[in-house]
């Protein structure tokens, strides 16, 4: 993103505490297999890996599932006239939105669920969506395209953020 000047700048991780829960459960399943196999002595399962494959999916799954999902970020950053939205690992770089191809913006609250088909970058009959956790956004309409939805925790100051931007640009 270019060092001009940033109007407004938003990190987010995933939140959400069911899909952690579910991330370290799954990986707590291989760290037990693995103790259970390869430090005691057992046998995992009713047909057990061999202690190397085991291994490959303990560092797959037990590390790099968690790794993976603490290490993903959407990254929106409104400068004049311009919207970046980056989402990490996804996108190498920002996806460039100009204002001016923006016909109207809203703040919305919606279902990321029923409207998206959940979180992350997502098609659906609304338009695409970039949201990481939570229900509210601003909804972008373009002139030539689907609407666009930017989710983020601090929706109203994305949505005041974007009309500077637009204005000044």
């Amino acid at each position: 993103m270019k060092n001009t000047q940033v109007i407004f700048r938003e990190r987010q991780r995933f939140r959400q505490f069911w899909l952690w829960a579910l991330i370290i459960g799954i990986a707590a399943i291989f760290w037990a297999g693995f103790v259970y196999q390869v430090v005691l002595g057992g046998a995992f399962g009713n047909r057990p890996v061999t202690d190397v494959q085991l291994s490959i999916m303990l560092a797959l799954i037990g590390f790099g599932l968690p790794f993976f999902f603490y290490w993903m970020s959407m990254t929106t950053e409104v400068q004049t006239g311009m919207l970046y939205v980056r989402f990490k690992p996804f996108h190498l770089k920002p996806v460039r939105i100009p204002l001016h191809t923006v016909r109207d913006y809203e703040k919305v609250t919606y279902s990321p669920i029923s409207d998206y088909g959940g979180w992350g970058i997502r098609w659906g009959a609304k338009g695409k969506a970039y949201s990481m956790s939570g229900r509210e956004g601003v909804l972008l309409h373009f002139y030539n395209q689907q609407p666009l939805l930017v989710g983020s925790q601090r929706a109203k100051e994305l949505f005041r953020a974007i009309e500077q931007a637009k204005v000044s640009g």
